[in-house]
């Protein structure tokens, strides 16, 4: 059994809106809530749910909940989290207001998914790191473009401001939360309860799904397909252009033009685009991916697999596909 020092637990609230979300309620609740003396010998947090409404409906299931605590309970909070929130910028004043309090009395506040939404209508996030799920993070920098906005991360710890990525980034953010308060040993330990890894490798690059169609319309457009079709062949610029039968500076121009990146960058894309398709479907070694998606060798693919998606190939294979590899 692991032990920890006595001291008080760290008082934690969740702050929900009428409309929840039951899943990242439940991260909040499976992390802070559960009562942990028979793993650690005492309580490390005392958790409380917190609405300005007195009954909230859990969006999707319907379920209900009441007996909820109200605003004023975040002003003896150490840790106040977001669980979701409207994207709408609509909050009520009060809410606001008993969230800001908080902050400057001195509680942690953080965020998973969309409830970076109510940090930044509170203008929290002003100047600092933040992320939210990819599907909108562009909502986030209009809802304030003052927020410097970290795409491809599972979380940011801004010391008494974290954010979240996607719904399931949650539990990476809360055992994080958990590891700085207690040490690697506690969090590792409910991680293992929870069957999970104690911190995932990469961001949410790897997530976001690719295009399901990839054409383009254009004049440049026929000489695409067939890169896409010989991927494991060499493409310099230059034979590019001449299977286009344009002049270099034209075809490069006309390649920003349509695609808005450079032939190199687009090629190394649409190769990484194959090679996920190859990991997750196809019994191949890394080395013959790499070959097959026209890498030169599968340490140029490596580098560009971890540069672009965060993680190493066999990571992802592992994380997306249930096939062994074979050297065929």
């Amino acid at each position: 059994m692991n032990m920890i020092a006595p001291h008080q637990p760290r008082r934690v609230c969740a702050l929900i809106p009428a409309q929840a979300h039951m899943f990242e309620l439940s991260i909040c609740a499976e992390i802070f809530g559960l009562d942990r003396r028979e793993d650690v010998g005492r309580r490390l947090y005392e958790f409380s749910l917190v609405s300005a409404e007195p009954q909230v409906t859990c969006s999707i299931t319907g379920i209900q909940l009441s007996g909820l605590k109200p605003l004023s309970t975040l002003d003896g909070a150490d840790l106040i989290l977001i669980p979701s929130w409207s994207r709408k910028g609509d909050t009520a004043p009060a809410i606001l207001n008993a969230l800001i309090r908080a902050h400057q009395r001195g509680a942690v506040v953080a965020s998973i998914c969309s409830g970076a939404f109510l940090l930044a209508e509170a203008s929290l996030l002003k100047g600092r790191r933040a992320t939210t799920h990819w599907k909108f993070l562009d909502d986030l920098t209009l809802a304030d473009p003052r927020t410097r906005i970290e795409p491809n991360v599972l979380y940011v710890d801004e010391g008494d401001i974290l954010t979240s990525a996607g719904s399931a980034a949650g539990l990476d953010l809360c055992l994080h939360l958990v590891r700085r308060d207690y040490g690697p040993d506690i969090a590792n330990m409910i991680a293992q309860r929870l069957v999970l890894p104690a911190h995932r490798e990469g961001g949410q690059a790897q997530y976001v799904p690719r295009p399901v169609s990839s054409r383009l319309d254009g004049d440049i457009a026929p000489i695409l397909e067939r890169i896409r079709t010989k991927l494991n062949e060499d493409w310099p610029v230059s034979r590019m252009a001449r299977e286009a039968a344009m002049s270099e500076r034209t075809f490069v121009r006309r390649f920003r033009e349509t695609t808005a990146q450079s032939p190199l960058v687009w090629l190394i894309g649409e190769r990484i685009t194959y090679a996920r398709d190859l990991l997750e479907t196809k019994p191949f070694s890394v080395d013959v991916v790499a070959q097959r998606a026209g890498f030169g060798s599968s340490e140029s693919f490596r580098v560009h697999f971890r540069r672009r998606l965060g993680v190493s190939p066999s990571t992802y294979r592992r994380s997306f596909s249930w096939k062994e590899p074979v050297q065929a």
